[in-house]
């Protein structure tokens, strides 16, 4: 594939959630889970215009993830999109001047493709996205117990993969989450975990995938360490000195590049 889409994590965790997908002709914002303080500081830091994002497309409503959006809008003009359930969940969203969109619809955002996908998490109408060109392909998928037909279906073989890998299954059982938070996060419309996220790649990573970027890691249940390890197994991948001791992989060819995101780590993947 010829690199046309670029992803930008500005956060990712349980704290707050935003990544900005560069495309030909703009830029699309997912989530908005961090004030516009951060935004923009950490938007810098990454060298990403935001004065060229064209539309900010919602996931889901949970507080992470929408949090910053209102007054992210008192210095924006371009489209808001997000499902019925998704608008319809807060009173405060209901109040923003959303295009409501449907959970398997396409559209044109920014000289990309944008097809939505219905996620599996404990919220109203959630969605994962694909973004894609004639010539390119982003997946983006987190906040989800388990990945469906649709899903693996708009993930596989893209070239960038942001998958969550929210948690290490074995760290979950034994932390100090009391026993239904336990089930929540582990189960069907939780968070998948670095071995369902593993699984999946077997599944999703093709010729044309470059990099897998994990996604969401709990930061009580999950290592960038232990999420890679177990990532990189399931592709055949070896774990390698990261920038800035990031832990990393990649496969004996140099094709595939697994990395993590973070809360505090803004991350660039061209």
């Amino acid at each position: 594939m010829t690199p046309e889409i670029h992803l930008h994590v500005l956060a990712s965790g349980s704290r707050g959630n935003a990544a900005v997908v560069e495309g030909p002709e703009g830029s699309v914002l997912v989530d908005c889970g961090i004030s516009r303080r951060a935004l923009l500081g950490r938007a810098d830091e990454l060298g990403v215009d935001l004065g060229r994002v064209r539309a900010v497309l919602l996931t889901h409503e949970h507080s992470d993830h929408v949090g910053g959006l209102t007054v992210f809008c008192n210095h924006f003009e371009g489209a808001l999109l997000a499902t019925a359930g998704t608008v319809g969940a807060r009173r405060y969203l209901a109040e923003l001047p959303f295009t409501v969109m449907g959970h398997a619809e396409e559209l044109e955002l920014a000289g990309m493709r944008v097809r939505a996908f219905p996620t599996s998490h404990d919220v109203a109408d959630p969605i994962g996205l694909r973004f894609s060109t004639d010539d390119d392909a982003l997946g983006f998928c987190t906040d989800t117990g388990e990945l469906g037909p649709e899903a693996l279906g708009a993930l596989e073989g893209v070239r960038i993969l942001a998958l969550e890998s929210n948690h290490d299954e074995r760290m979950l059982a034994t932390g100090a989450y009391p026993a239904y938070l336990k089930a929540r996060v582990g189960g069907p419309t939780g968070h998948l975990s670095n071995a369902q996220a593993a699984s999946a790649l077997t599944r999703l990573v093709g010729p044309d995938t470059e990099t897998v970027v994990a996604m969401h890691l709990s930061q009580d249940n999950n290592r960038p360490s232990v999420c890679v390890r177990t990532l990189a197994e399931a592709v055949g991948a070896e774990v390698v000195p990261g920038e800035d001791g990031r832990p990393e992989a990649r496969t004996p060819d140099g094709r595939l590049t697994i990395c993590c995101a973070a809360q505090d780590w803004p991350l660039s993947v061209w």
